[in-house]
């Protein structure tokens, strides 16, 4: 596991799951039982900062967790940084040794 990741920063992650919903369907949600908590490192991939009232801030971030997380795909959610962020593009795994290979997720805090 590279330093980064070892030492990295606190973040909690919402797997995907199929749940049933209101009329009867089956689709793929952030999971209700809850979080895990993970340690990963975070890199600024681009913003987009708000000049007027009215207009969106984005920042994407790209988070890069370790290989053994499982479950997680568009609809998941994480936690980072106090604020609640949605997972952009699906995940990469990156394979390489035990210590490096990885997950990285790109993601956009919510507004």
């Amino acid at each position: 596991m590279s330093v980064q990741r070892r030492r990295g920063q606190k973040a909690r992650v919402w797997r995907t799951v199929e749940v049933v919903d209101k009329r009867g369907n089956t689709v793929l949600a952030a999971d209700p039982n809850g979080p895990i908590e993970v340690k990963a490192a975070f890199i600024p991939q681009r913003s987009a900062r708000a000049e007027v009232p009215g207009q969106q801030q984005i920042n994407v971030t790209r988070m890069i967790v370790d290989a053994h997380l499982e479950g997680v795909s568009l609809w998941s959610r994480v936690e980072y940084n106090g604020a609640m962020w949605d997972v952009v593009s699906p995940p990469a795994y990156h394979h390489g040794d035990r210590r490096t290979r990885h997950w990285s997720l790109d993601i956009r805090e919510r507004p």
